[in-house]
């Protein structure tokens, strides 16, 4: 279902593909998310995995960076993650002020075996395209995530 805005047709269409776009999006977060409380993991605990798994040991801040999420927020889901023994804090040798988040063996071998399977979920979801539109959706958010603000 559209808006039931009467406007000029571009504000129409503006707000369909933004309608279109939110439910899109919120439709499938939803079917992954239940994979991952599956796991027992949320969205954030499950992107934290996956960045140090994938980039190494990584600061908070650039945890954050990483899974677009706050300070405040990380410092939680790294508690979680740590009390399930999944990661260690441990202090950076090259900044005595600094902590690094390592995955614990228990981390590595959790997010190894489930990324693929989270993965093969991600293709079920994606396989309603083809490669060519997969390549234009990823265009097109890249084009709306990367515009500057006015």
């Amino acid at each position: 279902m559209g808006t039931h805005f009467k406007g000029s047709k571009s504000e129409v269409n503006t707000l369909n593909a933004f309608i279109k776009l939110m439910r899109a999006t919120d439709s499938l977060t939803n079917r992954l998310n239940r994979h991952l409380a599956e796991a027992n993991l949320t969205e954030s605990q499950f992107g934290t995995l996956e960045a140090l798994h994938h980039l190494g040991p990584l600061n908070q801040r650039s945890i954050g960076e990483k899974i677009l999420k706050s300070g405040g927020n990380i410092t939680m889901v790294v508690d979680n993650l740590e009390k399930q023994g999944y990661v260690k804090r441990k202090k950076d040798p090259n900044d005595r002020r600094a902590v690094l988040i390592h995955l614990t063996k228990d981390g590595k071998t959790f997010i190894e075996e489930f990324f693929p399977k989270h993965l093969e979920k991600i293709k079920e979801e994606f396989s309603v395209f083809t490669e060519n539109e997969k390549k234009e959706i990823a265009r097109l958010c890249k084009k709306l995530g990367v515009k500057e603000e006015d």
